[in-house]
């Protein structure tokens, strides 16, 4: 083993109060919540911070991702409101209401070729795996119109909230979110090694029915200049799989043309009309089902990056309820 260690400080906030510096440590768990409210991980006793007005939460590539809640005042990074979830860099500065914190992670710009394998010290090796997974990308439609025609205080607490929701959804129905893009999330199910049956399909199904009502009753509860949309796409395939992380937390992120193809289906929706487009893998796990020809029909299309057209599987959002139902 390599005597040369480096110590890092664990990554944490860190809050100047006229009694001194506080430290608020981002370890233990994955996601941490700021607000007035007792119930938050981070009490911050501050009148213009809402009772729950932000969350912070470590992704499974170890990256950290700042999430407003809807706060009446807004979350700043940087100086910028905060209305879709922003990646945090070492030495970031977040404002809520009157409070300013600092974020520190040296670690995230450490040069990955330095870090020192040390069983001792509770690191473990970076592993590469090929696995079979699902993987579900959800995208909210016409965002960018939104944001120009909403107001910002109202786009940020409707897009926190969203997030906020579709984040517990995946993750009360067995996946995680892996990644946030802009107004998109991605979640990836692990399958085992005997294959992939029908009710692990439906599962995801279901926890994709659930993240549609959630957006539903945004609509309905907002005063919005157009309904909320989504769009999903949903592929299942083998791909790398890497797990880098220390013994008390396992990071684990998956990369490879099955992750490629799901968004790609994604924006296929646009291209079709239709809400979600299944690649050929997923469907077939699920093609004994009875009447499933009437959710999802085939359909050929030219997903960018791929030379030939690409068979998918398309349906609505109303299809799908009536099948889950």
């Amino acid at each position: 083993m390599s005597a040369n260690v480096v110590t890092l400080q664990p990554p944490h906030l860190l809050l100047r109060t006229e009694a001194g510096d506080r430290y608020l440590p981002l370890v233990g768990n994955n996601c941490w919540t700021i607000g007035r409210s007792k119930d938050n991980t981070f009490v911050i006793t501050d009148q213009w911070i809402s009772r729950h007005h932000t969350m912070i939460q470590q992704m499974d590539t170890g990256d950290f991702y700042l999430i407003d809640l809807g706060s009446r005042n807004g979350s700043f990074v940087n100086g910028r409101r905060v209305s879709i979830p922003v990646t945090l860099k070492d030495g970031d500065y977040l404002l809520f209401g009157q409070t300013e914190l600092k974020f520190h992670c040296p670690e995230l710009e450490m040069d990955t070729e330095s870090v020192v394998d040390i069983d001792s010290q509770g690191f473990t090796a970076t592993l590469h795996s090929r696995r079979l997974i699902s993987v579900m990308v959800i995208d909210i439609r016409d965002f960018t119109i939104l944001t120009r025609k909403l107001d910002e205080r109202v786009l940020s607490e409707v897009i926190g909230t969203w997030f906020r929701q579709a984040g517990n959804i995946i993750s009360n129905n067995g996946s995680w979110v892996d990644k946030y893009i802009g107004d998109a999330v991605m979640a990836v199910w692990f399958h085992g090694v005997q294959g992939v049956n029908a009710t692990e399909i439906l599962g995801i199904f279901q926890a994709l029915r659930q993240i549609y009502e959630v957006t539903e009753e945004l609509s309905r509860t907002y005063p919005l200049p157009f309904p909320l949309r989504v769009g999903a796409g949903i592929n299942t395939g083998y791909a790398i799989v890497s797990n880098a992380g220390s013994s008390e937390r396992s990071d684990y992120t998956a990369l490879g043309d099955t992750v490629n193809a799901a968004f790609r289906l994604e924006s296929s929706t646009k291209e079709i009309g239709m809400d979600i487009a299944l690649g050929k893998g997923t469907y077939e796990y699920i093609s004994d089902l009875a009447n499933l020809h009437q959710v999802f029909k085939e359909y050929e299309v030219n997903m960018k990056g791929y030379d030939l057209p690409t068979i998918t599987y398309a349906g609505t959002f109303n299809n799908l309820n009536n099948f889950l139902s």
